[in-house]
């Protein structure tokens, strides 16, 4: 059973999209923690320095954005801060693709997330996927081949999240079940796991820790799911991260 995190006093710093920012922010608070999604480059570097993780999350991404992102993955780095990388949508544009092979050739991540297609675009620069969701029939032994050198090439924990979420330290691959459909039905669950992960590392920084933050998702997902609808299901998961103890 997946112990939920409980750093009352760790501040997750979020460079995130505004479409999930509500979402990732409420995720944090459920587990105990505090978000902060700031963006403005001017003040994005004092604010990492205070934040026990950093999470860069590229749905959405804009020019400002992007800079302060590079900046605060220096910073995290340089006061050795744990960055989770969520690379939203990196298989449906060159612009993304671009922009995380520049982020992993200039900064060390902790964490590197994505969808099964996501994932694979980062293994290889010649697939292409269309929009942020993952591409149908994708079959387990390419993602897993995939998530196992995105992993060893970047000396991070690689996690493709899926009906299947496969975690590797670039050694061995673990595998995550639950969750359920109507997870995919309401935007920025990705986004949520993705500040799930980030406020388990500024916790505890082990592979045994992200595997937690996978496992406690995919319960909470499962338990959610309602005949109500997907607004009901939504405040479900929310309630459902919140919960004392463990699921």
């Amino acid at each position: 059973m997946a112990q939920k995190s409980t750093g009352k006093d760790h501040l997750i710093h979020c460079i995130t999209n505004p479409i999930s920012m509500n979402q990732c922010a409420n995720a944090i608070l459920a587990l105990g923690a505090k978000p902060i999604m700031a963006e403005h480059p001017e003040e994005v570097a004092e604010i990492t320095r205070t934040a026990s993780a950093l999470l860069l999350n590229l749905g959405n991404i804009s020019d400002v954005r992007m800079s302060s992102m590079k900046i605060s993955l220096k910073e995290a780095n340089s006061r050795g801060i744990p960055v989770v990388l969520d690379a939203v949508g990196v298989s449906c544009s060159s612009l993304r693709r671009k922009f995380v092979r520049e982020l992993l050739s200039e900064g060390k991540f902790f964490v590197i997330k994505g969808n099964y297609s996501e994932i694979l675009a980062i293994y290889d620069d010649n697939y292409t996927g269309i929009g942020v969701d993952a591409e149908e029939g994708l079959k387990g032994d390419l993602i897993s081949r995939a998530v196992l050198s995105v992993a060893k090439d970047n000396d991070a924990i690689a996690v493709a999240t899926g009906e299947v979420d496969l975690i590797s330290d670039g050694n061995s691959i673990n595998k995550v079940t639950g969750g359920c459909k109507q997870m995919s039905a309401v935007t920025g669950t990705g986004c949520m796991a993705g500040a799930v992960i980030a406020t388990y590392a500024a916790k505890e920084r082990s592979l045994e820790s992200v595997i937690d933050a996978c496992t406690l998702f995919k319960k909470c997902g499962l338990r959610s799911k309602t005949d109500k609808g997907n607004g009901t299901y939504m405040v479900n998961l929310i309630d459902n991260l919140g919960e004392p103890d463990e699921i």
